[in-house]
């Protein structure tokens, strides 16, 4: 008799988190086109982070991979309860005692019940730790920050169309440099060791631009939280309003 091979809905993720044993589950990054028709974006609150996502790149592209995310965000999209239900019953499977989930390593919280199902299911299991990034700010204030599972961490991602809900010096928050040198430069604090030091390592987090020649050349000398600052006073500049943010360096 053929043994039934188990299907996880949690993977290992990419080759970084895989090495550190991080469980992950993901999404398509940023917008889709749906099987019955029109476009769904997954990550509403994307900015400038879009067209310099590596989660468009590499590995993520390929059909395997993509058919994979799309699965999982049809299961959130046509039965979120019938998700959530796969989901806590899995989580309480003994190989994720003690282990790390980062939900999304692409993707976003692209709705208040969906994140609201996460957070059920992640109280569902006080033995896992759940962290992630979210660009997702206001609908996190509104949902999380008033009562946070004690298991559940996470770290605002600049880049985004919400950057200037963020304070800079006082929440935890992620930003992503052209290297390493830039990263120390500013004052933040390397993840490059380990991605949990997103959330158990110093609040102003420094991420390292992956080695993508065509999105180095994107970026330029700036990060993401830069870039987008420059943006936005682009767009309020146009709109004829004063806007406090400062795109400088």
């Amino acid at each position: 008799m053929r043994a039934v091979v188990h299907q996880w809905l949690l993977g290992r993720g990419n080759s970084e988190l895989g090495a550190e044993g991080i469980y992950t589950w993901s999404l398509p990054a940023w917008v889709v086109e749906l099987p019955w028709g029109g476009h769904f974006n997954v990550c509403p609150s994307a900015g400038v982070c879009a067209q310099l996502c590596y989660a468009r790149q590499g590995a993520y592209r390929f059909s395997n991979v993509r058919a994979a995310h799309m699965r999982n965000l049809l299961l959130t999209l046509q039965d979120l309860p019938g998700f959530e239900q796969q989901m806590t019953e899995e989580v309480q499977h003994p190989r994720y005692q003690g282990a790390h989930v980062r939900i999304h390593d692409s993707g976003d919280f692209h709705s208040q019940d969906y994140l609201e199902a996460w957070l059920r299911i992640i109280r569902s299991a006080p033995g896992v730790s759940f962290y992630c990034y979210t660009k997702e700010v206001a609908l996190f204030k509104d949902v999380v920050e008033p009562d946070p599972p004690a298991n559940f961490g996470w770290c605002y991602s600049l880049g985004g169309k919400q950057d200037q809900a963020i304070d800079l010096d006082t929440m935890r928050h992620a930003d992503v440099f052209p290297s390493e040198e830039a990263v120390e430069h500013h004052g933040y604090a390397s993840q490059d060791e380990s991605d949990l030091l997103a959330v158990y390592g110093p609040p102003q987090v420094g991420i390292p631009a992956n080695n993508i020649p065509h999105l180095r050349r994107i970026q330029g000398a700036h990060s993401f939280g830069a870039l987008q600052r420059i943006r936005d006073n682009q767009v309020h500049a146009k709109s004829g309003r004063n806007h406090p943010s400062d795109p400088s360096e």
